[in-house]
């Protein structure tokens, strides 16, 4: 059996390898345009930010090792240009020489990943203006900073790239702004979490023009204009386009494949393509989102190693299938970590799901401990079934490790009670014996029977002030002094029982406090004494730090001015 692979990285590789170990006796060969066959994509940043010093670090494999290794034919500098179905083969350029012949296959597989999406607009060509996909990508922007040592950058998108490239620029003491069309950064996260990824931003010196289109570039005076529709010019040494992504996938429209969103390659749960012997893997791709059964685009290393596993073991005659993806990611911001799994709430409401969500603010590990730090949580879940569809999480240590237990839940189709009943390692430096995990399962516990009413950050502000509810805040005097929303009385929890006589009978009650804890506790409290109470979910803390986003944003002027009256 004869496969031709076209392009490395995740996919390719990772299949290349696997089509070795179950076939010994194939003749596999790997064209990829590029210099490098098996590279550390989610690396480059942190080239360019000098945290990898050694370029060979961000190599993973070699024609020769790969060779040596796995007896597989890896062809740097090959760019294959067009698929012939009808008689099996595929065209290649190679372009060190400028040779052009034909391969011939009996299978066939895809990887040609996803290219930094490029809009039409004046001025992409020039030499300050970069993006970032490749080795090749990495070594030329890292040359510029090194050779010119620009001041300062604007980053045009705010997605994984956009913020780790921000990490990396502001290390290096240069001025990063980033300015998008979106409102916020991080799209994975619903605009609430994503505050919390803003005031990062800029407390370490980001400046944030969020809500700004970009209308083209133009070079001047040795710096690059970026034109922004309805507002003075942005200026800087340096552009890098990370506005997102788009499936590399001319090749495939070329043959006849069919397409699906964004023109990605149509494949089955066995990464075959409507073409017979023909298979696709990686950011080229269009998946199953595993949530909410529709279709997806989901650009991240660990579906397109598992894609490339997959679609060797069905070469090879096995019968293996991708269940679908739930785009689990992780980023690191500075000395804070972010990361998601599953949907967002604004994808529940898209995709008609009836959903609810708690928050909460536990510590990383045992409160005795030294060292723990606040994470903010975010998990979402079906009205009534409780089904968990998906979580946001932001903090410092031990976010990774929780997404990943609520990644795991949401695939192993658990609701959000049950949560509770997991059983998880604790040892003071890394928990808490109530795992944050396990809170929430309490809390959706006490929501689905009933001990628990919520209402949320964007409700707020519309509760009536009018006297015919009441507004309670239960944190201390010191805390309530030193910032609360306007209308609330303050009756510290501890003085609740004391002072309950304070309150009016058949009103309504709405309680905050600074996390969603002692307001719980109020409840529990007043509920038991006959009155109709409701909770504050996510606490004086999560209302803050929205609504000082929101200023902020309001406020926010070209390199992170401030507008002044």
């Amino acid at each position: 059996m004869k496969v031709v692979i076209v392009g490395g990285v995740a996919g390719g590789a990772t299949a290349a390898a696997r089509i070795r170990r179950l076939d010994e006796k194939a003749q596999i060969t790997v064209f990829e345009r590029s210099g490098y066959i098996s590279y550390a994509n989610c690396g480059l940043p942190y080239y360019i930010g000098d945290v990898i010093t050694d370029p060979e670090e961000l190599t993973l494999q070699t024609p020769e090792s790969f060779w040596e290794r796995f007896r597989v034919d890896m062809k740097v500098r090959h760019e294959v240009t067009a698929i012939h179905p009808e008689k099996k083969t595929v065209t290649v350029r190679n372009l060190e020489s400028g040779v052009i012949f034909e391969e011939a296959y009996d299978k066939l597989l895809l990887s040609p990943g996803a290219r930094p999406t490029q809009p039409e607009l004046p001025g992409t060509g020039m030499d300050r203006l970069f993006t970032l996909r490749t080795v090749e990508d990495t070594f030329r922007i890292h040359d510029f900073v090194e050779q010119n040592k620009p001041r300062s950058v604007i980053l045009a998108g705010g997605g994984f790239i956009g913020l780790e490239l921000a990490e990396n620029f502001r290390e290096k003491n240069m001025e990063v702004t980033i300015v998008q069309r979106p409102r916020q950064l991080m799209t994975p996260f619903d605009p609430e979490m994503a505050a919390f990824i803003h005031a990062k931003m800029r407390k370490k010196g980001v400046h944030l023009m969020l809500g700004h289109s970009v209308e083209g570039f133009r070079e001047e005076n040795g710096a690059v204009q970026v034109l922004l529709k309805g507002e003075e010019a942005l200026s800087a040494d340096m552009v890098i386009l990370a506005i997102g992504v788009t499936p590399d996938t001319p090749l495939a429209r070329e043959a006849g494949l069919k397409l699906g969103l964004k023109g990605s390659i149509l494949v089955n749960d066995r990464m075959e393509t409507s073409v017979p012997d023909i298979y696709a893997v990686g950011d080229a791709v269009e998946v199953r989102h595993f949530v909410t059964g529709e279709e997806a685009l989901i650009s991240l290393a660990g579906p397109a190693n598992k894609q490339g596993r997959i679609a060797a073991d069905n070469i090879c005659g096995l019968d293996s299938h991708f269940p679908g993806s739930l785009g689990s990611s992780v980023i690191k911001l500075f000395d804070m970590t972010a990361a998601s799994t599953g949907i967002n709430e604004r994808t529940a409401k898209k995709s008609g799901i009836d959903c609810d969500k708690i928050y909460l603010s536990p510590a990383n590990h045992a409160g005795y401990y030294p060292g723990g730090r606040v994470m903010t949580m975010k998990v979402l879940f079906e009205k009534n079934s409780f089904r968990l569809l998906g979580a946001q999480i932001v903090g410092y240590e031990g976010v990774d490790k929780r997404i990943d237990v609520l990644a795991t839940a949401i695939h192993a189709g658990m609701t959000v009670p049950q949560l509770k009943e997991l059983d998880l390692a604790y040892a003071p430096p890394y928990s808490s014996a109530k795992d944050p995990v396990n809170m929430a399962g309490f809390l959706a516990e006490n929501l689905s029977k009933g001990l628990l009413r919520q209402f949320f950050w964007d409700e707020i502000d519309s509760l009536p002030r009018d006297g015919s509810v009441t507004l309670l805040d239960t944190r201390t005097r010191e805390e309530y002094d030193s910032g609360h929303v306007e209308g609330f009385l303050n009756i510290p929890v501890d003085e609740l029982r004391e002072r309950m006589g304070e309150l009016e009978a058949g009103k309504p009650i709405y309680v905050i406090c600074q996390s969603g804890l002692r307001s719980y506790l109020a409840c529990r409290i007043l509920t038991q004494n006959g009155f109709d109470c409701s909770n504050f979910s996510g606490g004086y803390r999560l209302y803050q730090t929205v609504m000082l986003d929101q200023a902020a944003a309001e406020q926010a002027l070209p390199c992170g001015k401030d507008k002044t009256n």
